[in-house]
């Protein structure tokens, strides 16, 4: 009897984890410190258009990042997709360098303390289009941090860093988002985001958008940005969809 109790016990709690709206790292900058639920599979995907400058544009299509959810507290990560690189009339058409990492669960939110998670990726130099390839592996890092306000609004930011492969020198990264619900299905947000590379001025921007929930494992989203710094890009437009399984 007590086994069956217990059963019964384990089905409840995996179909109330199971009926949690889904989380995603996209559209904003801001990664999310949710970890996906045990023994999910969830796929971020969509298109990305950004104008550097007059010059030089790219786009993605699709961009892909695919999470698995290990335990309760770490889920392991893949990011790819193919990217279009626009420079004057030259372009390159590939895959990037294919990126594998994880995310896990450092802290639950309490009084002052946020919701934190860490996040690492090594880009694989080899596992990418010629034109495409890094000359090392291409490490990054970043802490994932999040405060509840009130049940329509929270706060998030990340601080990390990143590596191109192919200098020694890195990147460091901020970003900061309030996310606010709209509606039970509909949320928005708005963001600030920089990047310093080492030894060159950082570069700001601002972005904003949408997101639509269909059901509790499906989501639409989006969003669109512009540089507020000179050397920034001047602006960036994304949609998508997530899903999980």
């Amino acid at each position: 009897m007590i086994k069956k109790y217990l059963c019964f016990a384990i089905l409840i709690s995996n179909f109330i984890q199971a009926q949690e709206s889904i989380q995603t790292d996209r559209p904003d900058q801001t990664e999310t410190p949710a970890i996906v639920p045990k023994n999910m599979l969830q796929i971020e995907t969509g298109f990305n258009y950004q104008k550097e400058n007059n010059d030089v544009s790219s786009s993605n299509l699709p961009t892909i990042l695919i999470k698995y959810g290990v335990n309760d507290i770490l889920e392991i990560r893949l990011i790819t997709g193919f990217d279009n690189q626009k420079n004057k009339n030259t372009i390159q058409s590939g895959f990037p360098s294919t990126l594998i990492g994880i995310k896990t669960k450092l802290a639950e939110e309490k009084g002052l303390l946020p919701k934190t998670s860490f996040i690492a990726h090594i880009g694989l130099p080899n596992v990418a289009s010629t034109h495409f390839k890094t000359n090392t592996i291409a490490p990054q890092f970043r802490f994932t941090m999040q405060h509840t306000l009130t049940k329509k609004v929270s706060i998030g930011y990340n601080l990390g860093a990143e590596w191109d492969g192919m200098l020694p020198n890195p990147t460091y990264l901020y970003t900061i988002s309030s996310g606010f619900a709209i509606s039970e299905k509909m949320g928005s947000y708005i963001e600030l985001f920089g990047f310093a590379p080492e030894n060159q001025k950082a570069y700001h921007s601002v972005d904003g958008g949408f997101t639509y929930l269909i059901s509790n494992n499906f989501m639409l989203d989006l969003s669109s940005g512009v540089g507020i710094t000179k050397n920034a890009p001047k602006y960036y437009l994304s949609l998508g969809f997530s899903f999980r399984i």
